[in-house]
């Protein structure tokens, strides 16, 4: 957590990465492979060809990364392949350890345009095959792709679904977990002018049989200092613009108050903050609010979530 801190008041509803081999090892093993297990695959509304064996796609899986091989695909001396980007990696050969040329196996190349393929997340539920070039692009926004951890101040790099990152968040990031729809959440910082990049703890709601991320912090836009609390939907965005939520914040008279409509977690934090899609508060309008001598930041930020009708 970084400088600041906050409480919760409860008011109601309340790829594999590869090594970086400078010579690959001796002993270098395929991986395991989700190719190599027998999956029944319900196709509908998809007309295609017979399915490519097993042991075809074994041939396409790169021996260093695991991934699937797409053109060029390389060879060495004595036919091993491996892709382009872990050729760029090693200097020999990670099955036999011969010295690496510039030969690309066409031949393989040939076979794979013919080649018809499952979605590498079919073992979180995409049912479709598809011809060998548009797998790539499909995969690239399959709906059961795994979703990065929602949780900004730190470099997580987990992934997964939304059911695994929920317990992720809470067991190892320690995230505050509460139930209900509206909440009142207070935010604290004894030195306020020390604004850059100030992360508060997120805090994720369950309301509707869903989550939502409540992220607040400072940062600097150009020069101007200011604090950011916005809302995140773990799932897609299909399912984010089903639901809206208001932000307030005030004190003395005066009252901030932001409507919108949550940003999926496929939309990074920083893509998000960077937008500005959120309730923006000054640091001059921040401490007036805060009250005091302005010299101790003391916000309370209120908010309720709701579905909008279909």
């Amino acid at each position: 957590m970084a400088p600041g801190g906050s409480s919760y008041q409860d008011i109601g509803d309340s790829r594999n990465a590869y090594a970086d081999y400078g010579i690959a090892p001796k002993n270098a093993e395929p991986k395991s492979s989700p190719f190599r297990k027998s999956t029944a695959v319900n196709i509908i509304g998809v007309n295609h060809g017979t399915r490519s064996n097993t042991a075809v796609h074994e041939l396409l899986e790169c021996p260093v990364c695991m991934n699937l091989m797409y053109p060029p695909i390389h060879q060495c001396p004595n036919g091993h392949t491996l892709c382009l980007k872990c050729k760029s990696k090693v200097h020999v050969c990670p099955i036999c350890r011969h010295e690496l040329g510039n030969i690309r196996c066409l031949a393989l190349e040939k076979i794979a345009e013919s080649l018809e393929l499952p979605c590498r997340y079919q073992f979180f539920g995409c049912q479709d095959i598809f011809t060998y070039h548009s797998r790539l692009r499909h995969e690239q926004n399959c709906r059961f792709r795994p979703y990065n951890c929602p949780y900004a101040g730190s470099e997580c790099t987990v992934t997964g679904d939304i059911q695994s990152l929920v317990a992720h968040l809470k067991d190892d990031h320690k995230v505050d977990m509460h139930d209900g729809c509206t909440f009142n959440h207070r935010y604290v910082k004894s030195n306020p002018q020390d604004i850059e990049n100030a992360t508060w703890m997120l805090t994720v709601f369950n309301c509707f049989g869903h989550q939502f991320c409540l992220h607040f912090e400072a940062f600097n836009v150009g020069v101007a200092p200011v604090y950011m609390a916005f809302l995140r939907f773990m799932g897609d965005d299909d399912d984010a613009k089903k639901f809206s939520y208001s932000l307030e914040v005030g004190g003395f008279g005066r009252k901030l108050i932001w409507q919108g409509v949550p940003r999926s977690i496929r939309d990074s934090h920083k893509t998000v903050r960077d937008s500005l899609d959120g309730l923006l508060i000054q640091r001059s309008m921040a401490l007036f609010f805060s009250g005091g001598d302005r010299k101790e930041l003391k916000l309370k930020v209120a908010g309720r979530i709701w579905r909008e009708p279909l």
